[in-house]
């Protein structure tokens, strides 16, 4: 049943399931990069509307733009979900003993969550790869969001490293982008030039609200942060999962890099965003659910 939703020398995919349903379809071992991003269990419904700027010929629109041409707003889908499980670690402990089985011996697994979840996450990963397979815990800092007045503000997110086998994984810092010295005049012009390598504190702004990445997704995470961990823990041809893929962001960087992907969601929504993201870089595939009684996939 799994060879006919995915093979090693088949298309990339976008298969609009429940994870839990379609992961064990999966062979052992078949992934060099697992890259998850799940919900953060914030207790509270997350959304986002889109909004667009249509130019008002008439001069009588509700924003004044470039030029002091007339533009009016547009707003559109309301895309959201529920961020609020009852007992969150009995939903992610059995999706993160799935990612254990389903990497690749030089693997490693990207788990990225917040302040809230990342301590309970680490002593559970602990327990599934063993404390050996820890490689880092990387800071995600940005400069946009929380506005505390009285505590500090939250400005950043946590990711997890972990690989599946400490003398074997793949790392290859030298594929990654540079970043410039904080202190350039310490060092040569040469050093200058090339940048330093990413330490485990990454400086990264959030995807613009206004720029060309935006796709509306509630949670979409910037292209630069994710090429960063695809480049370094995968070859090209390598596959790469995202089985919380949302806007698909795993899977258009991994494209890029000329890596090969299969990203999982449950939500309508993320999918029809992947569906015009992605386009005719994957086949995309529906399994159906236990309540319409088959687990074939279905192309859509």
């Amino acid at each position: 049943m799994a060879d006919s939703v995915w093979a090693p020398d088949g298309n990339n995919l976008v298969v609009h399931a429940d994870n839990a349903q379609f992961l064990p379809l999966l062979p052992d071992g078949a992934f060099t990069l697992i890259y998850v991003d799940p919900p953060f269990n914030t207790g509270r419904v997350q959304r986002r509307q889109e909004t667009r700027m249509v130019f008002n010929a008439g001069g009588e629109g509700d924003r004044v733009g470039f030029k002091g041409r007339s533009y009016d707003t547009i707003k559109g889908s309301l895309h959201s979900y529920d961020d609020a499980f009852s007992d969150y670690w009995s939903f992610l402990e059995p999706r993160l003993l799935e990612a254990w089985r389903l990497l690749a011996d030089d693997g490693t697994l990207y788990l990225h969550l917040d302040y809230r979840e990342v301590h309970y996450a680490k002593v559970m990963l602990d327990a599934i790869f063993g404390r050996d397979c820890f490689l880092n815990e990387i800071i995600w800092a940005y400069d946009y969001g929380a506005r505390a007045r009285n505590r500090w503000p939250t400005k950043h997110d946590n990711i997890l490293v972990y690989v599946k086998n400490p003398a074997r994984y793949h790392f290859d810092n030298a594929e990654v982008d540079r970043e410039p010295y904080m202190a350039p005049g310490l060092v040569t012009p040469a050093k200058r030039e090339l940048g330093k390598l990413p330490t485990d504190v990454w400086w990264h702004t959030i995807v613009s609200p206004t720029g060309k990445e935006k796709t509306g997704y509630p949670t979409q995470k910037p292209e630069g942060l994710i090429r960063r961990i695809v480049a370094a823990s995968s070859r090209p041809g390598d596959w790469c999962l995202d089985f919380f893929a949302g806007s698909g962001t795993l899977g258009a960087v991994a494209g890029k890099l000329g890596r090969r992907f299969v990203c999982v969601d449950s939500n309508q929504p993320a999918v029809d965003v992947m569906q015009k993201r992605l386009g005719e870089k994957a086949a995309f595939v529906r399994l159906a659910t236990a309540e319409e009684g088959s687990a074939v996939a279905a192309q859509q």
